[in-house]
């Protein structure tokens, strides 16, 4: 029998025409290695005494490629993502936290109006001191005076 090399010279064509017949573009190196490797495995199985070699090397080829794009396929299946409507549906876990608004109120009782607007604004929507006065229509100082008098009054009530 021939050494395999010759084989190969021999059989490379057929190799590539499996592959272009499947209509393979992508990963093509991959899919020729997987032929090198099924022409490899059809020389040592191939019985002489059943038939030609050049048919049974090429049912081999094809099927072990078909194999190959089959499993592929089935591998890309399961890792496909949903569509954008899936995300639009799905509900954002942190976005409404419940009881949050009645957590941080249990913890405003002694403040004043304007740090407690303070306290909510910052925490609750993330407003920054600007977007706060803009918001309540005072100056950034005001709002700065509600956070120092709301932070004094929190750590005095907030027992470690």
């Amino acid at each position: 029998m021939k050494s395999f090399h010759d084989i190969q010279k021999q059989f490379d064509p057929m190799i590539h025409k499996i592959i272009h017949s499947l209509h393979i573009y992508n990963e093509q190196e991959e899919f020729y290695q997987t032929g090198l490797i099924a022409l490899w495995e059809a020389s040592q199985k191939f019985d002489a005494r059943k038939g030609e070699f050049a048919p049974f090397a090429y049912s081999y080829i094809k099927g072990r490629i078909l194999t190959e794009l089959s499993g592929k396929a089935m591998h890309l299946s399961r890792q496909t993502y949903p569509k954008e409507e899936f995300w639009e549906l799905v509900e954002d876990e942190c976005s409404d936290v419940p009881l949050a608004k009645e957590t941080l109120l249990a913890y405003c009782e002694h403040l004043t109006e304007g740090q407690i607007k303070w306290v909510m604004y910052t925490f609750m929507n993330m407003f920054t001191i600007k977007e706060i006065a803009a918001k309540e229509g005072v100056s950034p100082g005001a709002v700065k005076k509600w956070r120092q008098g709301a932070r004094e009054r929190l750590r005095g009530n907030i027992k470690y």
